[in-house]
């Protein structure tokens, strides 16, 4: 029988055992528990299939959905001191910044980008949420002076995708001092004409409502965006009275007045193209526009390079053996 138990069962067992599956093949909404395939949800821009939830998205994934063929170019931003203040908590400011880094793979809390959205020419900024909160601290203030000195220089608009939750402790004074920089960056736009769109995604609180966020020429928030400068648990602890349904979420904030547009990220593109279209006076965008045939990009023949773009073309020579044509037959 060692035949049978040293062969034949763990070929069976190997043929019908369980195999182990990745754990990131399948991610569940937080609102309605529906478990989602990471393809089905990734083509949907991380937002729930069943609910319309919007999870979060790091700005890479967004640029690479937002831009045209997902193809963007980087803008430097300088990096400040890594350090100032020597700040330690239960770990220093250094080891923080690495973990950081380390899990999301950037450098740190906001990415700058220029491209095109539906042929049209824009610089983008965006905040990470997954490195340390979002928060404000001295590169996020250099990132918006990078975005709006490149945007005036080419003469484009600035949308700016905000998430954040607030200042960063760890620099301190040196962190509020970004809101009247990333302030004065935003005056540069609006002397040169430029348009500046803010979306504003979940959540922005803090400091960043307090300063860039709110400075829009048009307001577009994600639906059942947080959006508010102290949260509700610290309102409702203070006034000591129960705040309304859904208070500072964007369709509360859209109903009184304080956003223009409430608009899911699956539509969002769309919008900003016939936003940033019609302000910067452009005509409206062709649907499926698409380039030109690249026999057709190449620029001039050889005959339009000597002048004979006019000439007729070349006739086939006629055959020894063929007929001569009816007119010179009559002659």
């Amino acid at each position: 029988m060692n035949w049978i138990n040293n062969y034949v069962r763990p070929k069976i067992n190997s043929l019908f055992s369980r195999r182990e599956m990745p754990e990131n093949l399948w991610t569940k909404c937080d609102v309605c528990g529906t478990m989602l395939f990471h393809r089905e949800l990734a083509d949907n821009l991380n937002v729930c299939t069943s609910c319309g939830h919007h999870m979060g998205i790091t700005p890479r994934d967004r640029f690479l959905t937002l831009f045209d063929g997902g193809i963007f170019t980087e803008v430097t931003v300088p990096m400040p001191v890594t350090d100032p203040l020597g700040f330690r908590d239960q770990k220093k400011y250094p080891d923080r910044m690495r973990a950081a880094q380390k899990g999301t793979g950037e450098r740190e809390a906001m990415l700058v980008a220029e491209g095109e959205i539906g042929r049209t020419p824009v610089v983008c900024a965006a905040q990470d949420f997954s490195f340390m909160g979002g928060s404000m601290g001295m590169y996020v203030g250099n990132a918006i002076i990078a975005a709006a000195q490149r945007a005036v220089e080419l003469r484009r608009p600035l949308i700016l995708f905000s998430a954040a939750g607030g200042a960063r402790m760890q620099e301190g004074i040196l962190s509020l001092m970004q809101m009247p920089r990333s302030t004065v960056a935003v005056q540069m736009l609006k002397e040169a004409g430029l348009p500046y769109i803010v979306v504003l995604t979940h959540p922005t609180t803090g400091g960043v409502t307090a300063s860039y966020a709110m400075l829009g020429d048009v307001q577009i928030a994600e639906p059942n965006a947080l959006i508010c400068f102290a949260g509700p648990r610290v309102i409702e602890q203070t006034i000591r009275e129960k705040l309304p349904e859904g208070f500072q979420r964007a369709e509360y904030l859209l109903e009184h007045g304080m956003l223009d547009r409430v608009t899911p990220r699956t539509k969002l593109r769309e919008e900003l193209v016939t936003i940033t279209r019609m302000l910067m006076g452009l005509p409206p965008a062709v649907i499926a526009d698409l380039p030109p045939p690249a026999s057709l990009s190449h620029g001039p023949s050889e005959g339009d390079q000597d002048g004979t773009e006019n000439a007729e073309p070349p006739r086939r020579p006629t055959p020894p053996d063929a007929e001569p044509p009816e007119a010179d037959a009559k002659t």
